[in-house]
């Protein structure tokens, strides 16, 4: 790094902010806001910023595990490789989340940039011994483990009991709750990326390519959606667009 991560200034409540974490967009939110002024400079310390493109890859199956991240914006896939290499998508991953597993050596994902992302990253074994002391800290990662849980089981019923309109309805409904929890509130008027291509799409919604773009016409057909670009979509309604996912 070629910045002193040690130089910080007071915040309003009398804490200190490193230098590096000044304009983190993931500090108050994510695992970091559960540390303690000490416990930030040293992680600051030894943190560094990665900027990765469509497609590079972050994490690999099977890799060894020397070091995590906090997702400060952009969206990663996670993938599960088969022994005759089938990869499925099983989750994206958003800002501010944290990218890796605590305690484990191995990965036992692959994790790709499906967008621009924006890693802060820091050595496991330096974050590890901070989880072990702070209570917070395990609870924020406990959190964030059981709202993945969730998401999972709520893709299953997707996967397993929607119709190609519902599951097409209910990817687009889950975009728009990542980028902001209160687009769900909103009546419309809500612009969300599609951060996969359509092939990954079909991958992930358990659909042909085909399919997909045809569900996304239909939707547009029925002024649920505006299709801006090949990468941006309007939802020009958020209850019918809810009511459509079976939401």
């Amino acid at each position: 790094m070629n910045q002193r991560a040690d130089v910080h200034h007071p915040e309003p409540d009398g804490s200190v902010t490193p230098r590096l974490c000044e304009a983190c967009e993931a500090r108050h939110r994510g695992i970091c806001g559960a540390l303690t002024d000490g416990e930030l400079l040293a992680l600051s310390r030894v943190s560094g910023k990665r900027s990765l493109e469509p497609g590079e890859n972050i994490i690999s199956d099977a890799d060894l595990v020397a070091s995590y991240g906090n997702m400060l914006s952009g969206v990663a896939k996670l993938s599960k490789t088969l022994s005759d290499g089938r990869q499925q998508i099983v989750e994206l991953q958003f800002a501010p989340d944290f990218l890796g597993r605590p305690f484990h050596k191995e990965s036992h994902l692959t994790v790709d940039a499906a967008t621009v992302v924006r890693l802060c990253t820091f050595p496991k074994s330096t974050f590890d011994k901070m989880v072990s002391g702070n209570p917070d800290l395990k609870q924020r990662l406990l959190d964030q483990s059981l709202r993945q849980l969730d998401e999972a089981r709520d893709w299953m019923v997707t996967l397993g009991r929607k119709t190609a309109r519902e599951k097409l309805a209910s990817f687009l409904a889950y975009l728009a709750r990542h980028v902001n929890p209160e687009n769900r509130e909103k009546p419309g008027g809500v612009v969300v990326e599609l951060p996969l291509t359509r092939s990954d799409m079909a991958d992930f919604l358990g659909l042909t390519i085909e399919t997909v773009s045809r569900q996304l016409t239909a939707l547009r057909k029925s002024n649920l959606i505006n299709l801006i670009d090949s990468r941006h979509v309007e939802i020009r309604s958020m209850p019918r667009l809810l009511q459509e996912a079976g939401d």
